[in-house]
């Protein structure tokens, strides 16, 4: 088997792809050192393996084409990483770093080693009209798209399919991630159908030390999925997630619609503060419809880590599972606006249509059901 890897490079203004024909085999491919925000490869401490497409320290970026596809020829490397047989962490398939002015449009990437698109440190990066597959199964963290310590980020028009999170926005993992101190910020999520059976359609972290804020996902369908939407967190991460609003949201058939998850203890190292509280609030859920949903709301907080501050408008998903805990909250601080189905907890404040306030909420009820 062969494989075409690539570098992208600057002369002048103009980008060039320059790539070598290797045998597929690991230990020809490059090794890069680990992300600064990491600390340490993702799934082994030390360097990572390269990128089939990678660059850094680029502007006015374009890849695009005629929907022309790029195989990744994941298999293999799915294979050796189950089997444990690779000494350092999988590359992604398209990988950007410290650049700005980014467009990746009208193409079909497939079958990516591990995460497909990782912007990382950049700005201005605008992805559409994009194609992204990987089976649902049996292919290990093969993310679509995950802008990592990015600011000013369109991604839009896009069909996303994979064997983790379609997207997951990231910032660095617990101390590096707290001191390389990139949020990702101002990130607009629009028009994708997504399916995700392993874990989310977007997803907010883990790794999302240095902050994420002012991130827009609205008008997307996730269909058949695990979960629809889900931010994972834990103690010793640090950092923020807020001002998130998801609008305009369609679940069809999916297992949980909107998880917040608190206890997501993966570390790079044993050198983490694990008094690093994560802030979470300003959270809206507004216009979220659907069908075939089993539990549609769990938000997980905890004494250490609250969940503050969250909205919810116009709510209405059909559910397919009977049992009581449909609606699952623990330490969480909000505001049902209107009526929304199924009920709500009873953490959250009460309020009609015109802001006048009905019931308070019952601060700190816990509510979660481990069944599921």
């Amino acid at each position: 088997m062969f494989l075409h890897y690539f570098y992208l490079c600057k002369l002048g203004s103009s980008i060039f792809l320059i790539g070598d024909w290797r045998v597929y085999n690991e230990e020809l491919w490059p090794l890069m050192p680990p992300l600064p925000s990491y600390g340490a490869g993702r799934e082994h401490a030390g360097p990572r393996y390269g990128s089939l497409i990678h660059g850094q320290h680029l502007k006015d970026v374009v890849i695009t084409g005629h929907n022309g596809t790029i195989n990744g020829q994941g298999p293999s490397w799915w294979k050796k990483y189950k089997q444990k047989l690779l000494n350092y962490t999988r590359g992604p398939l398209v990988q950007i770093m410290w650049s700005s002015d980014i467009h990746i449009s009208n193409i079909t990437l497939r079958d990516s080693p591990f995460w497909t698109i990782h912007p990382y440190d950049c700005k201005n990066v605008f992805i559409t009209n994009v194609t992204i597959l990987a089976p649902v199964f049996g292919a290990p963290n093969t993310d679509g798209i995950d802008p990592d310590s990015c600011d000013n980020v369109v991604i839009e028009d896009c069909y996303i399919s994979v064997g983790d999170d379609g997207i997951a926005i990231k910032s660095g993992w617990d101390q590096y991630g707290v001191a390389y101190g990139r949020p990702s910020t101002n990130i607009l999520i629009r028009n994708l159908v997504v399916r995700s059976t392993v874990s989310a359609g977007v997803s907010i972290g883990s790794e999302m030390s240095g902050g994420v804020s002012n991130v827009t996902v609205e008008n997307v369908v996730v269909w058949s999925s695990r979960r629809a939407m889900r931010i994972k967190t834990a103690a010793g991460r640090g950092g923020y997630i807020q001002n998130i609003t998801y609008r305009n949201i369609t679940f069809d058939n999916v297992r949980v619609g909107f998880v917040v998850k608190t206890d997501y203890n993966e570390h790079p190292d044993e050198g983490y503060d694990p008094k690093a509280y994560p802030i979470l609030s300003n959270i809206n859920f507004i216009n979220i419809h659907g069908q075939g949903v089993r539990v549609p709301v769990r938000l997980h907080g905890s004494p250490e880590i609250p969940l503050r501050n969250l909205t919810f408008r116009d709510f209405s998903v059909g559910i397919s599972y009977k049992k009581k805990h449909i609606f699952q909250c623990s330490f969480v601080q909000g505001r049902v606006i209107g009526s929304i189905f199924p009920a709500p907890c009873e953490n959250l404040d009460l309020y009609d249509e015109q802001g006048n306030l009905i019931k308070r909420g019952v601060q700190n009820v816990t509510d979660i059901d481990y069944d599921f």
